[in-house]
């Protein structure tokens, strides 16, 4: 997942790759508000709502660190409440003059200087939305919660203001007569969509609902997320007896007594629940009634049962809120409104693609039942297989089908080797990069790492920072962020990071992955290379600042690299004898891991559709009942399968809640069925060649939004994307 916050700069805007679509910026901000606790690089006994900003400040001026990165350790909470009103006072500063000044309307002194104001306010928002995302505490939390409307507020009183589109406005009305380059044109072609978006042409009174609406779904936002992070946490599973964790390697017991002793529960075990319906662990617990118990604290998040934090009302309010906006601005519902400027172009569009793979998708569930259920015959138990038997059983199905155990080939993954031979070496032979770790520079946890990004000429690409473990200060998920973004305008290069929310190993144990988390990993640093390779002018148009339903296609295109049987043997090698992954062992991970397709696509079709029914209704269509609504929805288009549930509920699905993709959630398969495409394509070109790296990058990773997105693929691969290949990766087709 992409999540770039990009404010001031580049003209506040938002794109959070895994992007969001051309909302109101105050909007887009406020949905990137996270969770946490406990930044020891940001603890400070001082009052962290201190408003007045001096040169001391860390945020005061550009960084003297290279690349201009963050100094994580003299940033402290107290700054960011100053820096923020000091960087909208000077923004708003900076909007008045280019509004009000006397010459008439240029691209150079509207657009550029548009993209040149709020650099304190880029700087603070960069800083603190990653830790409110990776690192947060309770300071942070309070800060999000004054600072959301306030965002919220800011955003309109630049997007409303009358003088300002009028100067855009004008401009665009001339564009026929300007002599503007292509990045130029899109530039302007942006920014005027984004004020209309806004609502920039509704009457006086309509901008003072807007902008109430506004405020209140960023205060929304930010509270779904923090009550969502302190449930999760809540809802970590205590076990008292070890015999119950049979199933569970050693590691991973080990892991989970250290949990339990970090949260001052000696001799016990304790669960974390991540963010997804879906745990990891329920594929190796034996015990059923465990299974169980961890599969409700998942599935029941955030309903009311826990320490009474209920997410439904937030979700109810949050939807007529955004169909109310969505019908000020002259759309039927939120989701015209998201996917009018996506590739997808409208919801019917999008509802027909998700649609159109239901029948192939639940063929093969059913084909997939029969083999569980057999499974759990063999040990029993009678009837079909509940939610929390799935996962258990197919693995055991994989492992009888495939003689592989993913507890088997887990050694062979050691998060080391996995990111510097794998990763790291599949990035070079595609793109002639190095990554060299560097030490000297501060970061906001212990556990993060920094590394210089070289190309082979030897000059700077940029900064890469990667923050892989799992912690309560950090919300679930994974995703790429910017700290700075590039651009030629402002002669900077990019600084960028991946978090990851792999399980903590035991202290002194190796870091251990499942084949998904490899995976996942190629697939950040894709987004990574989209902001790392990124070379435009602009920095609204930098890096991943492009379309929702394309931002995870350059991320899922690297993915397929992690089990090309070359580069897996490079980098799947066992921990303690180095020995390289069996062959035979390799080709029948392989083959297993296109096994149990069926679960994967339909849980992710399922909260698709969930998403867009949400965002399709108008005000007065918003139910009372948030469970009642999830049933006939799923029911209505057959998924309602109780073994197969939605990825994400809609009390936890955080990703259209309050992290930027409502209506959007569609986008990772859209993006998905250019991804496998281009990836087909490349192997026919002969593969992992720097030929082929050099043509996507130049084509594809360089451009940002400089040029119209499915132009940028044409470029690529000569024709528009076909499904063929998507069919065949999902595993619906041979």
């Amino acid at each position: 997942m992409n999540r770039k916050v990009r404010w001031g700069t580049g003209f506040a805007r938002v794109g959070f790759v895994c992007a969001i679509g051309a909302q109101a910026l105050s909007v887009s901000v406020s949905s990137l508000s996270a969770q946490a606790q406990d930044a020891p690089t940001t603890q400070s006994t001082d009052n962290p709502k201190s408003k007045t900003m001096n040169q001391d400040n860390p945020f005061f001026s550009a960084s003297k660190l290279p690349f201009q990165a963050p100094d994580f350790a003299s940033i402290k909470p107290e700054h960011f409440a100053s820096a923020f009103e000091a960087g909208m006072t000077q923004q708003l500063e900076q909007v008045r003059s280019i509004a009000l000044q006397q010459d008439p309307p240029s691209f150079e002194n509207t657009l550029v200087s548009m993209e040149k104001s709020g650099e304190i306010l880029t700087r603070v928002a960069a800083v603190f939305f990653n830790l409110a995302g990776a690192h947060t505490n309770e300071s942070i939390q309070e800060i999000e919660r004054e600072v959301a409307p306030k965002l919220a507020s800011h955003s309109d009183d630049i997007y409303l203001n009358k003088q300002l589109f009028g100067r855009v406005e004008q401009l665009w009305n001339q564009r026929g007569e300007l002599k503007l380059n292509e990045e130029q044109q899109r530039l302007l072609k942006k920014t005027y969509e984004d004020f209309v978006r806004a609502g920039a042409k509704l009457s006086e009174s309509q901008q003072v609902e807007v902008r109430a609406i506004n405020e209140r779904i960023s205060t929304l936002t930010t509270q779904f997320q923090n009550q969502l992070l302190a449930v999760t946490k809540e809802r970590a599973v205590l076990v008292d007896d070890l015999a119950q964790l049979a199933g569970m390697s050693d590691g991973e017991i080990a892991a989970a007594k250290q949990a339990a002793n970090a949260r001052g529960q000696d001799g016990k075990y304790l669960l974390a629940i991540t963010n997804t319906t879906r745990q990891p662990v329920l594929t190796s617990l034996k015990n059923r009634e465990l299974r169980r118990r961890v599969w409700l604290a998942s599935a029941n998040r955030a309903l009311g049962e826990n320490a009474g934090i209920d997410n439904q009302p937030i979700v109810l309010e949050l939807a007529k809120l955004r169909a109310r906006r969505a019908q000020l601005l002259g759309y039927s519902d939120h989701a015209s409104f998201t996917l009018e400027n996506q590739m997808a172009g409208t919801p019917k569009a999008a509802m027909k693609m998700l649609q159109d793979l239901v029948p192939g998708v639940l063929e093969k569930v059913k084909s997939e039942t029969a083999l569980i259920t057999e499974a759990m015959q063999e040990d029993g138990l009678t009837g079909p297989p509940e939610a929390w038997d799935w996962e258990y059983y197919a693995e055991k199905v994989r492992a009888k089908k495939y003689q592989v155990d993913e507890n088997a080939i887990k050694p062979y993954f050691e998060l080391e080797s996995v990111l510097k031979n794998g990763v790291f070496y599949t990035y070079n032979k595609l793109y002639g990069i190095d990554f060299q770790e560097r030490t000297d520079l501060p970061v906001w946890h212990p556990t993060v790492r920094v590394f210089d990004v070289v190309g082979k000429d030897g000059k700077p690409i940029g900064l890469f920072y990667a923050d892989y473990f799992q912690r309560d200060s950090k919300r679930g998920g994974a995703w790429m962020d910017s700290l700075v973004s590039q651009s030629r305008l402002l002669h900077q290069l990019p600084v960028v990071i991946n978090v990851m929310n792999i399980p903590s190993p035991a202290q002194g144990e190796p870091a251990l992955m499942s084949l998904d988390h490899v995976q996942t990993m190629f697939h950040e640093l894709g987004h990574g290379v989209h902001g790392l390779f990124s070379a435009v002018e602009y920095p609204s148009l930098s890096g991943t600042s492009v379309p929702r339903d394309y931002v995870e296609f350059p991320s899922t295109f690297h993915e397929d690299w992690a089990i090309e049987p070359d580069i897996l043997a490079n980098y799947a090698r066992h921990y303690q004898t180095g020995a390289v992954l069996p062959k035979d062992l390799l080709d029948k991970a392989i083959a297993a891991s296109k096994f149990n397709k069926g679960f994967d696509s339909l849980e992710y079709l399922s909260a698709a559709l969930l998403d867009l029914g949400w965002h399709s209704l108008r005000p007065e269509e918003v139910p009372g009942d948030v469970v009642g609504f999830e049933k006939q929805l799923l029911g209505k288009f057959g998924v309602d399968l109780s073994a197969v549930p939605p990825r994400y509920r809609s009390s936890y699905f955080a990703h259209v809640w309050s992290g930027g993709y409502s209506a959007g959630y569609y986008a990772y398969l859209w993006s998905e069925v250019l991804a496998a495409d281009a990836y087909a394509y490349m192997k026919e070109s002969g593969g992992l060649t720097s030929a082929n790296g050099t043509m996507f990058r130049q084509k594809v990773l360089s451009r940002g939004g400089s040029r119209e997105v499915m132009q940028q693929y044409i470029d690529f691969r000569g024709r528009e994307p076909g499904v063929e290949a998507l069919l065949i990766r999902r595993g619906l087709k041979d």
